[in-house]
């Protein structure tokens, strides 16, 4: 019987290792996101804080049919 406890002790060592690292996985919080960098898409219209600037070199004019 004192075989058997000495060969399970390491076992349930890396068992309870393993399980600890488990844990700390599931436990932290989600990274930033690589791809994102710095810039935030803004699907809103009206959530923009100043106004775009055009390339354009004369004004676009919509047409109303």
């Amino acid at each position: 019987m004192v075989i058997v406890a000495c060969l399970l002790l390491p076992v349930v060592g890396v068992l309870l290792y393993g399980m600890d690292r488990v844990e700390d996985w599931l436990s932290r919080s989600p990274k930033r996101p690589r791809h994102a960098g710095g810039r935030h898409l803004r699907l809103i219209q009206g959530g923009r804080q100043r106004t775009a600037t055009r390339s354009h070199a004369a004004p676009r004019s919509s047409r109303v049919a």
